[in-house]
């Protein structure tokens, strides 16, 4: 699932790419990605995109009044075009949600692997109509985030494991499984330690890591084209998707927890005094 630095590396490709050009084709080629009804594709036809902008994992391009705006999902990804392709988007069995072309000929598409459709595609006057958008927690990389912020979440999250909290949209926007894996390897902390039983000091070191990983992802991800910003995520991550795999800071083997429908990894050695995590859902360190 792409997460807030592809989300933002993808945001600054698109943004030279997009500004200045003018919508000449929006074409819904998956029915069920479309999730608004007051405004049609076609009202976006002939207005200039002025710029991108990024929300969580969210995406909007257009002006004050009139946006585009998607949300990729677990399997969705865009598919740049230099040249768009003249074949019109029509709804059918192929991955293809969304053709994009603006008056310069160059343009997107927006496809979706899989048989679970979670993509989503939004028309409105601005970004805030969009519920996801509405609902979104404090972006991490804010000026304004810090402490008192963080604080704030943690004390409001109680005894919610921080692995959950990391990765809630309406506490948090932008994290996703991936990088709250990757944080809580780099802090050194389990991802099932209750949030509000932080220290001081581990605080400090949360906010550090999360603010500090975030930022080298996006820098190392800038100015990648959409094509290899995945391969880019992937080779990058020292715990998430490693299950098995050594450790790069201690050697330990990559350990995962399941559940119904995701899974995440942490090390041992480094996260959990050596203690494996109970793999079911609900998991507790063992005694």
């Amino acid at each position: 699932m792409p997460e807030m630095p592809e989300v933002e590396a993808l945001r600054r490709w698109l943004q030279p790419r997009l500004s200045g050009t003018s919508f000449e084709r929006v074409e819904i080629a998956s029915l069920s990605a479309l999730k608004t009804v007051a405004l049609a594709p076609t009202a976006l036809l002939g207005l200039e995109i002025e710029r991108v902008e990024r929300r969580g994992k969210f995406l909007g391009m257009g002006q004050e009044g009139s946006w585009l705006v998607f949300h990729l999902a677990r399997a969705g990804w865009l598919r740049w075009y230099d040249s768009v392709p003249a074949t019109p988007a029509r709804p059918g069995k192929s991955p293809l949600a969304l053709r994009v072309g603006v008056d310069n000929g160059t343009g997107f598409d927006l496809t979706e692997a899989g048989t679970r459709k979670h993509l989503a595609v939004y028309v409105v006057g601005a970004l805030e109509d969009v519920p996801g958008i509405a609902d979104l927690g404090p972006d991490p990389l804010a000026p304004e985030f810090g402490r008192p912020q963080l604080d704030e979440i943690l004390t409001a999250a109680g005894r919610a494991q921080l692995k959950g909290v990391l990765r809630d949209q309406k506490v948090l926007a932008g994290i996703g499984n991936a990088y709250s894996d990757e944080i809580l390897h780099a802090a050194r902390m389990s991802p099932f330690k209750p949030a509000s039983s932080l220290t001081d000091a581990e605080r400090d070191t949360l906010l550090s890591v999360m603010q500090g990983l975030l930022r080298s992802a996006i820098e190392r991800e800038d100015g990648l084209k959409p094509s290899e910003l995945k391969d880019g995520k992937r080779t990058s991550m020292a715990v998430h998707g490693r299950t098995g795999l050594p450790c790069p800071v201690c050697g330990t083997p990559v350990a995962e927890v399941s559940f119904a429908d995701s899974s995440l990894q942490y090390c041992p050695g480094c996260q959990t005094g050596g203690k494996p995590l109970a793999d079911r859902r609900l998991s507790r360190l063992l005694k």
